[in-house]
């Protein structure tokens, strides 16, 4: 399991080349600040990376989150919004979880 680290735009531009990702990763409550962040993951292998990003907010009613579960095919990427309240409670992560990682990367950005 592999924290993701996030890096913060600025005014001028912020350089940002894809970090490996890992079969199993997680965002700290750190990380996701107050407002949250944006995960981009990008698909560079030959096969679907099915990734899933765990959530244990509740909503309105009480009811359980189910967590977010996506397929990325070959040589695409997905933007996720990942807010604060996805945190679980004991470990104070969010964990993504990814089917394939040669050749899958990672890009995250702070909301706040």
């Amino acid at each position: 399991m592999a924290a993701l680290t996030a890096t913060t735009p600025t005014r001028t531009g912020a350089t940002v080349a894809g970090a490996p990702v890992a079969a199993s990763d997680t965002i700290s409550a750190a990380q996701l600040g107050s407002q949250g962040a944006l995960l981009e993951i990008i698909n560079g292998n030959a096969s679907t990376n099915n990734v899933t990003i765990s959530d244990d907010s509740v909503s309105p009613t009480g009811a359980d989150a189910t967590d977010v579960a996506a397929s990325i095919l070959t040589a695409t990427n997905k933007v996720f919004k990942v807010v604060p309240q996805m945190l679980n409670a004991a470990t104070r992560v969010v964990t993504i979880t990814n089917s394939v990682t040669a050749t899958v990367t990672y890009k995250l950005y702070p909301l706040g």
